[in-house]
């Protein structure tokens, strides 16, 4: 009985908090469910600012995780230079790294700025973000190595 309590309570804990608790900060942003960065997006295609989403037959492993690509030709730019095409802060909040936090990015909240690709927690933060993004961009790029060498 004790053991099923233990279970149960875990299982609600990892529920309650988000997923960032438990992520490691120097990794790219994935899921407990799956190892997949950006979930499942083309990071590529926010580039041309038509978000698509990946296809499992397109797929490379960087970082630890599964990046998914609409077409072979996004995913072999993407391996030509994958620091260039990765959302900033492992996939990250931004606006959240900015504050010295760590939350959960959502590609449906995205931006590119100076040909970084950014994304933010949903779309309140994101307006937020977007009143003061360049503030919050050097904010967050002074925050983040602090953040993941925790």
């Amino acid at each position: 009985m004790l053991k099923t309590f233990f279970a149960a309570s875990l299982g609600v804990s990892l529920l309650l908090f988000p997923v960032s608790a438990f992520a490691a900060p120097d990794a790219v942003h994935t899921n407990w469910r799956d190892n997949v960065a950006a979930n499942g997006m083309d990071v590529v295609s926010f580039f041309s600012g038509k978000p698509q989403p990946g296809k499992l037959e397109f797929s490379t492993r960087y970082k630890g995780a599964d990046w998914f690509f609409f077409s072979q030709a996004n995913k072999d730019l993407f391996l030509t230079n994958p620091e260039q095409f990765e959302p900033q802060y492992g996939g990250y909040c931004a606006w959240a790294v900015a504050k010295g936090k760590l939350a959960e990015g959502n590609p449906e909240h995205w931006a590119v700025e100076d040909g970084r690709l950014y994304f933010n927690y949903n779309a309140r933060i994101q307006r937020r973000w977007d009143k003061k993004r360049v503030s919050f961009i050097e904010k967050a790029d002074q925050k983040w190595p602090d953040l993941i060498s925790k």
